[in-house]
């Protein structure tokens, strides 16, 4: 796998962005106008929703500048695209540096070699384009650094051009994508304009959190590069590991007989087939974080209150029903095997969490869990609101 700038990326990401561009889905049909009007709208919420926020969380930005270094891009999907693909070659850089390593190996090379940057490229492509469809908003923790806009391509454009980097890592970025808010506020039928505050003010927390806990990032990002370092890329290792995840597969399934005495992944999405025992203990306080995050996000959108999101009650309702029942037979598979479930139940999970401890202690006492690295939730903690109250919030 080498990339098409002479092995530096071992993906072809142009590659990538020109295949999901090419795959994505058109968005819905608007005209111009409306589009515009959209836009705009979203910026005036995005700005709105920053102190409806604060004043429901308590939570401030440590600066001015922590605060206004985090720009709100409104995006189409191949903007979309674009900011993730950036975002990637910022995360998996330490993974790159390891299988460049590698290839001094020729075994090693030979398996590397047959992939392809090419058709990495694609395969990192068609991913993204299923992807660009499904998200509303994202909180980029770990975008590049700026700049982080190129030259729109005409005068007149309409949405934000991020580049594809790499500059390094930045201070983060909100992603709002125009086309799939607007698609899934027609699909439910409920009133756009509190529809659109609805989503910013959920992006807005995750914004709050980051500006407002200055070593969150930076613990995120270390988890994540622990993760990362812990990544077996030797072929044989992966392929044991691909024969102890399909053996437990098959035990799970009805009639199968249990495998006793070996350890292996619970049936799952595709991450999980391929960890090692140390990636499932980082994973484990990773998603215990997560489950925080979002959790307390969707907490704060309903919160804020039908003063400020008169039909919330609405939007709730439906779109919790939209989440659970999925698109299609296809889309739940996709789904599951990408991990997406595993995303929604981070939703459930953190906002029980969250609702559970704030009507013991309040927001202040919930609010003791920005602290530190040690007053984070552990895994069992997210299910079991009342030993993290006994240990950190009273």
């Amino acid at each position: 796998m080498t990339s098409a700038s002479g092995g530096a990326d071992m993906v072809d990401w142009n590659l990538a962005v020109a295949t999901a561009t090419r795959l994505v889905r058109p968005g819905p049909e608007v005209s111009r106008a409306e589009a515009a009007a959209v836009v705009a709208e979203l910026r005036r919420h995005a700005l709105e929703a920053e102190e409806h926020v604060r004043a429901f969380t308590g939570m401030r930005s440590s600066s001015l500048a922590a605060a206004t270094a985090t720009p709100v891009l409104v995006v189409d999907r191949p903007g979309w695209v674009r900011a993730n693909v950036a975002g990637f070659r910022t995360v998996v850089q330490p993974l790159v540096e390891k299988l460049q390593a590698r290839r001094a190996n020729s075994a090693a090379a030979g398996v590397f070699g047959a992939v392809g940057e090419k058709a990495t490229g694609i395969e990192v492509g068609a991913l993204l384009a299923f992807l660009a469809t499904k998200v509303l908003g994202q909180y980029e923790t770990l975008a590049p650094a700026e700049p982080s806009l190129e030259a729109p391509d005409s005068p007149a454009a309409l949405f934000d051009k991020p580049r594809l980097g790499p500059e390094g890592p930045g201070p983060g970025r909100l992603l709002l994508v125009a086309p799939n808010i607007v698609h899934v506020e027609r699909e439910l039928d409920v009133d756009p304009s509190d529809f659109r505050l609805w989503v910013c003010l959920h992006e807005e927390t995750h914004r709050t959190q980051f500006t407002a806990v200055p070593w969150l990032r930076d613990h995120i990002q270390s988890e994540v590069q622990s993760f990362l370092a812990e990544t077996d890329v030797d072929p044989g290792a992966l392929l044991e590991r691909l024969r102890d995840a399909a053996g437990s597969l098959g035990a799970g399934l009805p009639g199968a007989g249990s495998r006793e005495g070996r350890e292996s992944p619970s049936p799952g999405n595709l991450l999980e087939l391929v960890q090692s025992p140390a990636q499932r203990e980082i994973l484990g306080r990773l998603t215990a974080v997560m489950s925080l995050l979002e959790g307390h996000a969707d907490v704060v959108m309903d919160g804020v209150g039908p003063a400020v999101v008169p039909t919330v009650a609405e939007i709730r309702e439906k779109f919790q029903q939209r989440r659970d029942r999925g698109a299609n037979r296809l889309d739940l598979v996709l789904r599951r095997l990408l991990g997406m479930d595993a995303k929604l139940r981070q939703y459930q999970d953190g906002a029980v969490f969250v609702r559970a401890v704030v009507e013991q202690v309040g927001m202040e006492g919930f609010n003791r869990v920005w602290t530190s690295p040690n007053t984070l939730p552990t895994k069992d903690e997210i299910h079991d609101p009342a030993a993290w109250v006994a240990r950190v919030g009273r």
